[in-house]
């Protein structure tokens, strides 16, 4: 018979396996230390390092963090497609700033709120959405604000993609010939591009918030001086001359109504962001952090971006009669190739940006607070990945039924949950929270309210969210489409105010006996 010697190395699988044992350990000690400060069993279904609150000490994000958050997500395709959108509507110069101008100053309002909670209490949207929808009915908040983000992380990845392909081929044209096949709808070079800004954002998902703070200030920088630049070539292209009255000189009341609803619009875009800015300011150093950030990232951010808007769609206007779609429309018509890859480099740059903090943190937290027990931030992430791979994003991009009726759905009842969670926190309980009460099971917890789900909650959610979704999809009601974000939030809040004990005397309690490091 023979015998195996030891050679003192352990197996790839032993060391898996001793790793996860002591992750598991420190786990349960974190959570057995975090029971005995508080005088009361926190629950493991509930609690691990990635959802507990954040100390105040060590906290990273700073003002010119969360700038950059905003000098990434609001220059995105996306959401030059839309304002370029709103001059194909009719909308002159002055009239395109002054929607983006109230959605901005809406925005400013909305988004410092709601970044206080999170600078207030450390924890991370699901955990926040068990204030006022419970401590397992917050799965419905956080579930849904993961979808949409999912889907969303998909689609934006294969538009990147598409970036992509014209930068491969314009540095090597023969690559164009592995573009002309389909496989699952994506061509040879399709997949091998996707793949590839697939798999670089897994990895810089890996490493968590503190890798995704970095990357968003190192691309911020870039993105502002190629959106720029790309503007100043225009302009001298068009000989300096721009349309500045758009393309149909809208007056009177179907100007204003115009106006009024592309604010609303962009206010609706960042249904989204408001539900979950406390993902980031958990670890912001103070509120006026917050709020001096979101000044520079918002509204004078928003007014840079409006200026760019004006000039590349009145100048290549100007140019050629044309009305462009996005930025990249222009980029591909850049003579220089050297240039032509530089901006096609910053837009993948700025597509990533957009995508880790608008698409991914949101489902990897809403993962996380699924099952805390078998995933932390890591995994989370490559399951949210995957997911956003299989659904072949590129065929609901290009299938409008999906996209206006599938995730307009979802997105419309992001207005309602927001109404819910800030009336509850703001109106109602006047910002006091029991943060070690969000990581307990027991009956008598103060978010337990029945069976861990608050019917009030639900109660007020629901014909606010069906309201909602009428208003956005009745073909009657097109007029005041564009607001129903505002008639969901709106209605959902008056709704909770109302059903909601006002006079319940509510316990303001520090999480910190129970925080752990702000790493994420």
């Amino acid at each position: 018979m023979m015998q195996t010697r030891s050679s003192g190395v352990e197996a790839p699988e032993a060391m898996e396996v001793d790793a996860a044992s002591t992750q598991q350990q420190a786990n349960e000690a974190l959570l057995f230390d975090a029971s005995s400060a508080v005088g009361h069993s926190i629950s493991p279904q509930l609690y691990n390092p990635d959802l507990a609150p954040t100390k105040q000490k060590g906290r990273k994000w700073t003002a010119y963090s969360i700038f950059t958050l905003w000098a990434n997500d609001v220059h995105s395709l996306g959401n030059y497609a839309f304002a370029v959108g709103l001059f194909s509507l009719g909308l002159g110069a002055w009239q395109i700033l002054l929607a983006l101008g109230i959605g901005a100053v809406l925005l400013f309002g909305l988004l410092s709120f709601s970044g206080f909670m999170g600078h207030k209490t450390g924890v991370p949207f699901p955990v926040m959405s068990r204030i006022s929808f419970g401590i397992r009915g917050a799965q419905i908040a956080s579930l849904i604000r993961g979808a949409v983000a999912v889907a969303w992380f998909g689609i934006q990845t294969f538009l990147a993609s598409v970036v992509f392909r014209v930068m491969l081929v314009a540095m090597f044209p023969g690559l164009k010939e592995l573009d002309t096949n389909s496989i699952l709808g994506l061509s040879t070079l399709g997949w091998m591009t996707f793949g590839t800004l697939w798999l670089i954002q897994l990895v810089i998902v890996s490493f968590g918030m503190e890798m995704i703070r970095k990357y968003e200030a190192f691309a911020g920088p870039i993105i502002l001086v190629t959106m720029v630049s790309l503007a100043i070539w225009v302009f001298v292209e068009a000989g300096g001359a721009i349309e500045w009255s758009g393309i149909k000189n809208l007056e009177g009341g179907e100007m204003w109504r115009s106006i009024f609803a592309g604010g609303a619009l962009w206010v609706s875009i960042y249904g989204t962001f408001v539900l979950n800015f406390c993902d980031f300011t958990r670890s912001s150093t103070t509120r006026k952090s917050i709020v001096r950030g979101n000044f520079w990232g918002i509204p004078i951010n928003m007014l840079v971006f409006g200026a760019i808007v004006v000039i590349l769609a009145g100048g290549q206007y100007k140019i050629n009669g044309k009305v462009i779609e996005t930025p990249s429309d222009i980029i591909q018509t850049i003579p220089n190739t050297f240039f032509l890859v530089l901006a096609c480099a910053a837009i993948l740059i700025l597509t990533i940006a957009v995508n880790l903090m608008a698409n991914f943190v949101a489902p990897v937290y809403a993962l996380t607070n699924l099952l805390p027990k078998k995933l932390d931030f890591r995994k989370a992430a490559w399951v949210s990945g995957t997911i956003g791979l299989v659904i072949l994003p590129w065929n609901l991009y290009n299938n409008p039924l999906v996209i206006v009726y599938f995730l307009g759905g979802l997105g419309a009842l992001l207005g309602p949950l927001f109404g819910v969670v800030m009336a509850d926190y703001w109106l109602v309980r006047k910002s006091r929270v029991n943060v070690p009460q969000l990581y307990t099971e027991e009956s008598t917890g103060a978010y337990f309210y029945k069976k861990g789900v608050n019917p009030k909650a639900i109660l007020a959610m629901m014909p606010a969210a069906a309201v909602a979704i009428l208003v956005a999809f009745i073909p009657a009601l097109e007029p005041v489409a564009p607001f129903s974000w505002f008639f969901g939030a709106g209605l959902a809040a008056v709704l909770y105010f109302v059903i909601a004990d006002r006079k319940r005397q509510y316990d303001d309690v520090s999480g910190e006996p129970i925080a752990v490091e702000s790493v994420h």
